[in-house]
């Protein structure tokens, strides 16, 4: 079982950049693929992007490639999501999540998330 803990969201400017970790619980973190979701109010939680248990494969949505970074630090338990060039969407909560397996863009095949941390861009 793994605990995660997101962090690092808040208010960005359009253009702007932000930096979310995501920090788990647990010694088999090494283990388990994570991804990035975000979701806004009334809508669809969507896969933003995905990292491989050991960092090796890494997948992003289209919306994000170019702009976005996924990486992870196994020993220190914690997965980054490096946010550049951010665009001003909407107010989003982004979530992430874990999955003892595959790596997967597909929310409802991961087993643990966390509470979330809320990322607003302003124009």
């Amino acid at each position: 079982q793994v605990q995660l803990v997101e962090s690092g969201g808040g208010l960005v400017q359009a253009g702007g950049s932000l930096r979310l970790s995501c920090a788990a619980s647990g010694p088999t973190f090494g283990y388990y693929a994570i991804g990035w979701f975000r979701q806004a109010p009334g809508k669809e939680r969507e896969g933003v992007s995905c990292i491989s248990h050991s960092g090796g494969s890494t997948n992003y949505a289209d919306s994000v490639k170019g702009r976005f970074t996924i990486s992870r630090d196994n020993a220190k338990n914690t997965v980054y999501l490096q946010m550049t060039s951010m665009k001003p969407e909407k107010t989003d909560v982004y979530y992430c999540e874990a999955v003892w397996g595959i790596a997967t863009m597909r929310t409802n095949l991961y087993d643990y998330w966390g509470q979330g941390t809320q990322v607003t861009v302003s124009s």
